[in-house]
């Protein structure tokens, strides 16, 4: 269920060019599916004005997902908002698996000769070695890559572009494409592709690797100025997970379970 932190982040909107002049704030509670039972809860909250972004999720699994690995987790992304790209400043992300109840992920991104680099924080417990700095400069983490897409699209990006993600332990591409608008149709439908870069179990295979392979997903967005997801589709393990909107909160504070 690690995937879900990475890829529900990934909220798309298609909006005006400029960045909203006041505070946005959007939160939502969400049930996953995979193969079709109820998978988990999915909490997203985002935050942004002229200056800063604060994105947060939580996660919790049910039925069989939960039976198996016991997986939860929280994420919080902060960053400033500058005039040409987001600029994360720190991810914190807290997480539980069956063996595992107490796993913390933090990196701190530093400005570092010509880029800045994601380097690991006070209180980090991962187990594996970071990546070589080349795969960790002017990189995003997983929710920051929210803040970068969305900017990307209010800034006029509307064809197909890349951003580059690190999650602490693999570095991957977000190629993200707005879908041709329906007639009528006031939703965003975005096509988005995970491309592995390093960090993998191997290399890409033509076979269609869960792990290694390029991983296709479909996302629905409202559009208007929430920039909120509506449903998310990936494959995972072989099998489909959807992601859908259970209900709206009336602001963050109101968005519990």
């Amino acid at each position: 269920m690690r995937i879900v932190l990475r890829l529900v982040g990934l909220s798309l909107a298609l909006v005006g060019a400029a960045r909203p002049a006041g505070a946005v704030d959007g939160a939502a509670l969400y049930q996953a599916y995979w193969a079709g039972l109820p998978a988990g809860e999915v909490r997203l909250q985002l935050h942004d004005d002229a200056n800063a972004y604060r994105d947060e999720i939580e996660i919790r699994t049910e039925g069989l997902p939960a039976l198996l690995t016991r997986f939860s987790a929280t994420a919080t992304s902060e960053g400033r908002l500058a005039a040409i790209l987001p600029m994360p400043q720190r991810y914190d992300a807290r997480y539980a698996l069956r063996k595992n109840r107490h796993k913390r992920l933090v990196m701190q991104f530093e400005a570092r000769g010509s880029g800045v680099v994601a380097d690991r924080g006070p209180g980090d417990t991962s187990d594996k070695p970071p990546l070589p700095a080349r795969f960790r400069t002017n990189v995003f983490d997983p929710l920051s890559a929210l803040t970068a897409i969305r900017d990307a699209l209010r800034h006029g990006n509307h064809e197909r572009f890349s951003v580059p993600v690190y999650d602490g332990a693999r570095r991957f591409d977000v190629i993200a494409q707005v879908l041709p608008p329906q007639p009528g149709d006031k939703e965003l439908h975005l096509r988005l592709t995970l491309a592995p870069i390093a960090g993998f179990k191997g290399a890409t295979s033509d076979e269609g690797d869960p792990d290694d392979a390029p991983r296709p997903a479909t996302l629905t967005m409202t559009g208007d100025e929430r920039l909120m997801p509506l449903s998310f589709r990936v494959s995972l393990a072989y099998l489909p997970l959807v992601i859908e909107l259970r209900r709206w909160c009336g602001s963050p504070s109101a968005c519990r379970w």
